[in-house]
């Protein structure tokens, strides 16, 4: 469920926020939130007293009682000695750096924490793995239900589980047919597909095509790095070498990817958006149409329904991307200094099982990262109301099982926020020479993380 354009990014920048079933917490809230231990004290599940499990989150996982999936009802209901709080932020690395304090010191951590997969192997490594309680023996999971390198990305060293997969991020391009269409574009998903089939190039030719026809006021392409993101999802080589140590500099992946979004930036096909940005200006873009196409991994389609809003309802469609790939893809993890753990592990559990996959990824579009669920009919055969008739279920499906993953590092989702906040929205907003804006994000690689 993201999410920033660094990580919901695999990295996902985070998703969007969504109401949550009592009280969502934006941005710093998560920073002023009640701990795990404030409620039940002297008194839990097991012996009938009333207790609060909280949910720390980012962007859309589709449990909520507002929007999504309606899980939070569903449980408390089945478990009525418990509530449901969830607190909700859109920035992926305030939100983990906020989650790292907080480990540090034990103290103000929710009951479950979800984890984004660009910062799975830090959550994992040496310095956190005990802080975590083992999801392989408390909360009665089926590990064998989930994808099986999902499970080995929340694997610790020695063996303990930390994490249970929430969703997958398999890639799409998603378009505005309407400003297709004025711009001389085909609409129909297969012909569009076939104008960048295999090729990110390819993608960047069709945007001149559309630039030289835009309607007023808008763009090809949202953000440059959101693009990044996307090419970056699609290489079998990203941050790290194949021992996990963090090697950014001499990717392939990466250089694809910066030299893509750089042309993008450089070449006006962008809306110099920064994905997720605090004041909403992103959110707005959606709405008022001012760009044709966005990087779409699945968990966007919950996004692009909220943010561009019932007006817009039947306009984007869903492409093939140009090469497949996978941003983002979550896991819930329990604090292993939590009042609640038992609770608490019992509570991802459920949420993480195949039937709540399916009920999420009904509603709001998240592919799920069980087997069985991944390839069901209910699944497979999957459209969103919004996108219309759009067989949403087959094209991410589709996309799913091209998936590869990628070597990580523990460091992959701090440098991608460097790349993407610090290199390329440099260049796209600020016009700074890519040269420069390289050596600066080299910089502050060499200054920040401790390799």
């Amino acid at each position: 469920m993201r999410t920033s354009s660094s990580t919901h990014g695999r990295g996902r920048r985070m998703k969007n926020p969504v109401a949550a079933v009592a009280a969502v917490a934006i941005g710093a809230a998560l920073l002023t939130g009640c701990g795990a231990s404030d409620e039940g004290k002297g008194g839990g599940a097991a012996d009938g007293g009333q207790i609060t499990l909280r949910i720390g989150t980012f962007g859309s996982f589709g449990y909520d009682d507002a929007t999504g999936a309606k899980l939070y009802a569903e449980y408390t209901k089945a478990h009525p000695n418990i509530k449901i709080e969830e607190s909700n932020v859109a920035d992926a690395q305030k939100y983990w750096d906020t989650l790292k304090l907080r480990l540090s010191r034990a103290s103000g951590l929710a009951d479950i924490q979800a984890l984004e997969v660009g910062y799975i192997a830090e959550a994992t490594g040496p310095a956190m793995a005990d802080k975590w309680a083992d999801l392989g023996k408390l909360g009665g999971a089926d590990l064998g239900a989930f994808l099986d390198w999902k499970v080995k990305q929340a694997t610790t060293g020695d063996g303990k589980v930390i994490g249970l997969g929430t969703d997958i991020g398999p890639m799409a391009i998603c378009y505005n047919k309407d400003l297709f269409a004025k711009a001389g574009l085909p609409t129909d998903r297969a012909e569009v597909a076939k104008l960048w089939a295999g090729d990110w190039a390819k993608f960047i030719q069709t945007g001149e095509t559309y630039k030289k026809s835009a309607p007023e006021g808008t763009s090809f392409h949202d953000s440059a790095s959101g693009l990044f993101n996307a090419v970056i999802s699609s290489e079998p080589v990203q941050y790290a070498n194949a021992k996990g140590e963090l090697d950014y500099e001499n990717s392939p992946g990466v250089k694809k990817a910066w030299e893509t979004a750089v042309s993008a930036a450089t070449g006006g096909l962008t809306a110099k958006l920064r994905q997720f940005d605090e004041k909403g200006t992103w959110n707005a873009a959606f709405k008022n149409a001012k760009f044709a196409t966005v990087a779409c991994p699945s968990w966007m389609t919950g996004i692009i329904k909220e943010q561009a809003g019932p007006e817009n309802q039947g306009k984007w469609d869903i492409a093939a991307p140009p090469v497949a790939g996978n941003w983002g893809g979550s896991f819930l993890a329990v604090p292993k200094s939590g009042k609640h753990t038992k609770e608490a592990a019992e509570l991802a559990a459920w949420l993480t099982a195949p039937a709540q996959h399916a009920k999420v990824f009904g509603v709001n579009g998240n592919i799920p990262s069980s087997k069985d669920t991944l390839s069901s009919p209910a699944v497979q055969g999957a459209k969103l109301p919004y996108f219309g008739d759009t067989p949403v279920g087959k094209i991410y499906s589709e996309a799913a099982a091209g998936i590869t993953p990628a070597p990580i590092s523990r460091w992959d989702g701090q440098v991608k926020t460097f790349l993407t906040d610090n290199g390329i929205l440099d260049i796209e907003q600020r016009g700074t020479d890519p040269a420069k804006a390289w050596e600066n994000v080299r910089k502050l690689v060499a200054d920040k993380i401790d390799k």
